[in-house]
């Protein structure tokens, strides 16, 4: 496809994020055109109830686009394709038209875990043996027994809201559900159902749950979503939506991503061993693979990939950016983030001693504890404003640094790390976390995008207007952060503390948040 053919052709890219919708048009060059970030709150209640409405994020999406063709000049019939990526391990129940029975249960969720732990629960790290070893033979990941998992949600459904789950037709992640919305069909592949670990990812030509892990899992089958091929066109928009939306009918849909897989095409590491770090939200560091294996002990293990015949490495820390907007939000309510950044820019690198722990809603990698909870650590009458402010930004690098630890025994890497996401914005925290790392990180041009524009070209893949190895050459890059020598002999004296401050308050953290 030629240059212009590519300016002329634009995607309806849907980035659903935990904190709500960003909806923007996408030009197959990965040029974003236009995009709009509509807040979401989550409703958090007893027994860790965390719930979002999903017919709300439909009515924010369907009025943006309606928004955004006004005012970025795009046309209707210059929609050629919709892409939507985001959130996963989260559950919408819906009906046979794709309306939701019940609100969205959100990744958070941890009302199921009495029935994930009667189901499999035990003794050897929380599973019964002979389970997890099946779980991982076949698939290499297992759902957890602490139910803040789609296993967990479906299995809360069934046996807490008889009433709702009768109701229910399918049982959608939230990329499949837009996609649903979009098209009228119900339709999953490996990657967005990923989060469910149903698959078996030993022969990833067999496009079907596995039913010893079905059967393990105990949830019911039936209201599982058809899967195809990951990347694959799953159909036109319906023809009631585009004429309420403005776009074209011809529009196809392409299969729903998780942000992990639109963040690894957005940045454009897409290569075996190319690994890409994403400050938003959450964090994680991942990169494409060719063999299925699993890290029990570090929550790392490798799942359906870009395409049909690849893997692709998945972690995650629970905080990141969270821990930055919980400081602001807590102690420095009247500076944004960009001031926020410029106290934090006051204080030497090491933050004069003080380290903070991000573990504010606990971690998954590189330790699997939910009870874990933050802190800073070596306060003095002498510590600044500017030293607690830098010590978040530092503490989620060494945060980092820790999960590259593990992502380094995992698979062989080499070269610079990509850098995505909203906290990419902050030329300080990329070149803390050179610093801190060692590595030489690049930061994408506009990586608050950078999903969006992942998947528009994944969208672009999966039509036939895009190869993936044009990928690299289509994401600029607007920053090259190399380590400083100097911070990083500061770093790593400070690091060596980190991983022990999780080791001496374990105890604590379990007798503290049971």
């Amino acid at each position: 496809m030629s240059s212009a053919e590519r300016v002329e052709r634009v995607i309806l890219a849907v980035d659903l994020g935990t904190g709500g919708p960003k909806v923007g048009f996408v030009s197959l060059d990965g040029t974003v055109l236009w995009s709009d970030l509509i807040t979401v709150s989550t409703e958090y209640g007893p027994d860790g109830s965390a719930t979002q409405d999903a017919d709300l994020w439909w009515e924010i999406i369907r009025d943006a686009t309606k928004r955004g063709l006004a005012e970025s000049g795009v046309r209707g019939e210059q929609v050629a394709g919709v892409s939507i990526t985001g959130q996963w391990a989260s559950t919408i129940p819906v009906d046979a038209e794709g309306r939701p029975v019940g609100p969205c249960v959100m990744w958070m969720d941890t009302r199921g875990a009495p029935y994930s732990r009667k189901a499999f629960g035990g003794r050897v790290a929380g599973y019964r043996p002979r389970v997890l070893l099946s779980w991982f033979r076949r698939n290499g990941g297992a759902p957890s027994p602490s139910g803040d998992d789609p296993i967990g949600h479906m299995l809360y459904l069934q046996h807490g809201d008889p009433a709702g789950f009768a109701a229910t037709r399918w049982l959608l992640e939230p990329v499949d559900y837009l996609g649903m919305r979009f098209t009228g069909r119900a339709a999953a592949s490996r990657a967005s159902m990923m989060g469910s670990w149903l698959t078996n990812n030993r022969d990833l030509s067999v496009l079907d749950y596995d039913d010893v892990l079905v059967r393990l899992a105990g949830v019911d089958r039936a209201k599982l979503p058809p899967l195809v091929p990951t990347g694959s066109i799953i159909g036109p928009v319906a023809p009631s939506v585009a004429a309420e939306l403005g776009i074209s009918p011809a529009a196809q849909v392409v299969t729903g991503t998780p942000d992990l897989h639109s963040a690894a095409v957005g940045s454009g590491a897409v290569r075996q061993g190319e690994l890409h770090l994403t400050i938003s939200t959450t964090s994680w560091i991942s990169c494409p693979v060719v063999f299925k294996k699993t890290d029990a002990f570090h929550q790392l293990a490798s799942v359906a990939g870009l395409d049909p015949t690849s893997y692709l490495l998945v972690n995650n820390q629970d905080t990141a950016g969270r821990a930055l907007q919980w400081l602001r939000d807590t102690v420095f309510d009247d500076l944004d983030y960009d001031a926020l950044t410029a106290v934090a820019a006051g204080a030497p690198a090491g933050s004069n001693g003080v380290i903070f722990t991000p573990w504010l809603k606990g971690e998954h990698s590189p330790i699997d504890d939910r009870r874990a909870r933050g802190g800073f650590h070596n306060l003095s009458l002498a510590t600044t404003r500017a030293d607690l402010v830098r010590a978040v930004l530092e503490g989620v690098a060494y945060n980092s640094r820790w999960l590259l630890e593990s992502v380094n025994r995992f698979t062989p890497n080499a070269g610079p790390i990509r850098i995505v996401g909203g906290g990419a914005r902050s030329d300080l925290w990329c070149q803390i976390i050179a610093d801190v790392t060692g590595r030489t990180c690049e930061r994408v041009a506009d990586p608050l995008n950078a999903q969006l524009r992942g998947a528009a070209l994944f969208a672009g893949i999966g039509m036939g207007y895009v190869h993936r190895d044009e990928l690299r050459d289509l994401i600029p890059l607007d920053g090259v952060f190399e380590p400083v020598a100097a911070n990083h002999e500061v770093y790593d004296r400070l690091f060596a503390e980190f991983p022990g401050l999780y080791k001496t308050q374990k105890g604590m953290f379990g007798r503290l948040n049971r």
